[in-house]
């Protein structure tokens, strides 16, 4: 790094990963030295779009200082741990890994290292969300929806690795610690793993959330709200609007105001990223 500035690379040129390219190639204190997929026609096209390299292997990516990997879930443990070993800082997509196994492995490499390891989980860097959790205090109840349409990206995971894990990482964000009790229930549709779930998680502060996500729905929903003491918030991520309802006690008695809370709205994997810079360098 020279006067601080950090280095990065993208392995993984598809849905998530070619956005990552375009936010690093012109983010400040950053220079993209390029990105590498084994799918080379579509590597040539991002990498071309966006003035940067197409790397020619792992290797090449590895003398990246940061190094975001968004390649599909069954490969973040070979990709990122290979990385890790090579001193890389990384930022890999959501799901961590397929397994808790491979997960801890990760960690374990990135503590032996003494490098950053984050995960993707770009719902939570949501202005909304950001928002509400600034706002929000002694949450008492939590409910997601997250619903969608099949396609036929992400089906090497279930719906819960998928699209759950968006709100869990936010319901474990709000709770501050882990759950006492998880009920849940999940069906296959359209594919042999798990395509609609829903989760209900009491957590010892007496916190519950209540959460449902399916990607066999026919419509496309992106909510959250959250039921504080005396309060209420909800979520919409998609146009990252939030509201309140606040219990209000007056001369006349109780009641209840609404309100639409002013956010400032900006892209949330760019936010993602910033704050995986900032890590880097020793800020976060």
């Amino acid at each position: 790094m020279t006067n601080n500035e950090i280095t990065a690379a993208v392995v993984g040129t598809g849905h998530l990963g070619r956005h990552h390219v375009r936010i690093l190639a012109g983010m400040d204190g950053v220079r993209c030295l390029g990105a590498y997929d084994a799918d080379r026609e579509r590597l040539a096209e991002i990498t071309a779009e966006h003035g940067v390299a197409a790397l020619a292997s792992l290797e090449e990516v590895s003398e990246a200082d940061a190094v975001v990997v968004a390649t599909p879930t069954v490969a973040h443990r070979e990709v990122a741990g290979a990385l890790l070993e090579a001193g890389c800082h990384v930022l890999v997509e959501k799901p961590i890994t397929t397994t808790v196994a491979e997960a801890n492995e990760l960690v374990a490499l990135a503590e032996n290292a003494d490098r950053v390891l984050a995960v993707g989980h770009v719902e939570y860097h949501n202005p909304a969300v950001q928002a509400a959790l600034g706002l929000a205090d002694d949450v008492r109840y939590l409910e997601g929806q997250r619903l969608s349409p099949f396609t036929a990206r992400s089906i090497d995971v279930d719906v819960i690795l998928d699209l759950m894990i968006h709100d869990l990482q936010i319901t474990l964000a709000v709770a501050g610690n882990q759950p006492s009790e998880i009920r849940a229930v999940g069906v296959p549709v359209l594919t042999d793993k798990v395509d609609l779930c829903h989760a209900w998680i009491e957590f010892p502060g007496g916190l519950v959330a209540n959460l449902t996500a399916s990607r066999v729905s026919a419509e496309r929903i992106r909510k959250l709200r959250l039921f504080a003491r005396e309060s209420y918030f909800s979520i919409d991520y998609a146009d990252q609007s939030l509201t309140s309802a606040e219990l209000v006690r007056g001369p006349d008695g109780v009641d209840i105001v609404p309100r639409q809370v002013e956010v400032a709205k900006e892209e949330p994997l760019k936010a993602e990223l910033e704050a995986f810079i900032a890590a880097c360098r020793g800020e976060a």
